[in-house]
């Protein structure tokens, strides 16, 4: 589904990514491990579309995400991909109903509709006695259960995941981790794992390690 060829990236002199090539199959977990400072991230973002590389490419089912306008890249990227990240990025001013449901605002889904689909999703990941709560009213792991919700709010092909286990709790990060799987499972979702959590990594389907910007397996 996705292929990434040569993927070099710089920061100033600092060479971050060193001509990675990686692909993608849809209905897969990929975890991606290594040392701080590996590339993981910054290998995340680009297949994200949130950086762009130095050098290389990327396609989506065929389609060069470089060759797109800043506005067709933006809309491909709410339509095809959802993230999770490991500080939740919830808008504080929002309850848990609206932060999910605004994906589907910026897709131009009417607030009818995507208040429908933002209830079940929360209902299905047992947020439904939750709906008008404000992040600072939720529990951490109640907040990443709300962000997962909205990365999977316009049935996007693909969801990277940045750490996403990293602030929970132990009890709260298996239940994120199992949560995946069944996503995978009843869905066909497919993840992109950035982690430090072994027990994480070793729940995925294939796991890619990168040291020094480049990968080793």
């Amino acid at each position: 589904m996705i292929h990434g060829i040569g993927l070099s990236k710089s920061y100033g002199n600092l060479e971050v990514l060193k001509s990675v090539d990686i692909s993608i199959n849809a209905g897969e977990i990929v975890s991606i491990t290594g040392p701080s400072g590996a590339g993981k991230s910054t290998l995340l973002q680009l297949l994200g579309t949130l950086d762009m590389p130095k050098n290389g490419s990327i396609t989506y089912d065929g389609i060069e995400v470089s060759s797109l306008s800043a506005k067709n890249l933006a809309n491909f990227r709410n339509q095809n991909i959802g993230f999770i990240f490991q500080f939740h990025h919830l808008l504080p001013e929002f309850t848990a109903l609206e932060n999910v449901c605004m994906p589907a605002f910026i897709k131009g889904i009417s607030k009818r509709d995507a208040e429908v689909r933002a209830k079940e999703l929360l209902s299905m990941l047992g947020l439904d006695d939750r709906l008008e709560h404000k992040p600072n009213e939720l529990s951490g792991g109640e907040q990443q259960r709300v962000a997962v919700a909205r990365a999977l709010m316009n049935k996007p092909k693909i969801i990277f995941a940045d750490e996403p286990s990293g602030n929970l709790d132990t009890e709260n990060a298996n239940e994120l981790h199992h949560l995946f799987l069944k996503l995978r499972d009843e869905f066909g979702q497919t993840f992109v794992i950035v982690t430090h959590n072994q027990e994480l990594a070793d729940m995925a389907d294939r796991c890619i390690q990168m040291k020094d910007g480049q990968v080793m397996a």
